[in-house]
């Protein structure tokens, strides 16, 4: 696709942009634009929309990034991203690289919208991201909160057990189905967290949202053998609950269907 977009050389031109991708979530961010033909290589992570990364070089896992293989691709803009920790030694490499690049660090479901949008406008289709923020808005409606609002631990990782911290859009996530993050008061993007902490603040459900292990290797009986935990409403109850990573940890289109998920699991807390 030929679009416009600013170059520091001179006035606006038309020309092909060539993008790389370095996270999952801004490959998806640019085929939601309608912007997938843009695409010449994506990071190893990348399995979304399939039969577009299906065809696209890859140039290394998230912290093992070859970026002689990216710059050999000739991008006009790399898409980074600062949300997996370590990341931001590949962004400095492709800074010392001298190649130009776009590193969303968002902490919030509003920051999501905003590199949405700025993806967009860096590509030249501000049009197209406004609509797309647009759509996803009216996907994400505010549900009435419960009284109690019921307590819901999404898990990134089970050894050691690591949650998302106020810092995560999953937090809002959880807000607008009428829930809470049992761990909002922490200012952190995610943080590790023990039996006994768990046990205070007795989560009514838990999320199994294991970050890079494909869904169907989810083993609930993971959480379920956690004596710590057994006095717990979600394992009294046994609301032990899977939702893919791609739905929860990638901050692009799909937190509408995380949203969902999530909206389905507070249901089950009534």
């Amino acid at each position: 696709m030929t679009i416009a977009l600013a170059d520091s050389r001179g006035p606006r031109e038309k020309w092909r942009v060539r993008i790389v991708s370095l996270a999952c979530s801004n490959t998806e961010i640019v085929c939601a634009l309608g912007l997938a033909e843009c695409l010449v290589g994506v990071d190893d992570h990348s399995d979304y929309p399939e039969e577009v990364v299906a065809r696209l070089p890859r140039v290394g896992p998230d912290l093992g990034i070859d970026v002689e293989k990216v710059r050999a691709l000739e991008p006009d803009l790399v898409l980074a991203s600062l949300t997996v920790p370590g990341h931001e030694r590949i962004v400095e490499a492709v800074a010392r690289a001298g190649l130009g690049y776009l590193a969303p660090e968002p902490t919030c479901l509003e920051h999501v919208f905003r590199d949405v949008t700025s993806i967009a406008m860096r590509l030249g289709a501000p049009e197209r991201g406004a609509a797309l923020v647009a759509s996803m808005r009216a996907q994400l409606p505010e549900t009435p909160r419960r009284a109690p609002a019921p307590r819901i631990l999404v898990e990134w990782w089970p050894k050691p057990v690591i949650v998302p911290g106020r810092l995560s859009w999953v937090s809002d996530l959880l807000e607008l189905v009428g829930a809470e993050n049992p761990f909002a008061d922490r200012r952190a993007k995610s943080l590790p967290v023990g039996d006994e902490e768990v046990q205070r603040l007795a989560p009514d459900a838990v999320v199994i949202s294991w970050c890079g292990v494909p869904s169907e290797k989810y083993r609930r009986d993971v959480v379920r053998r956690r004596s710590g935990w057994a006095a717990t409403p979600a394992l009294e109850h046994d609301r032990v609950f899977a939702v893919p990573e791609a739905w929860l940890g990638r901050p692009g289109p799909r937190l509408v269907q995380g949203y969902r998920a999530l909206s389905a699991v507070a249901d089950a807390c009534r």
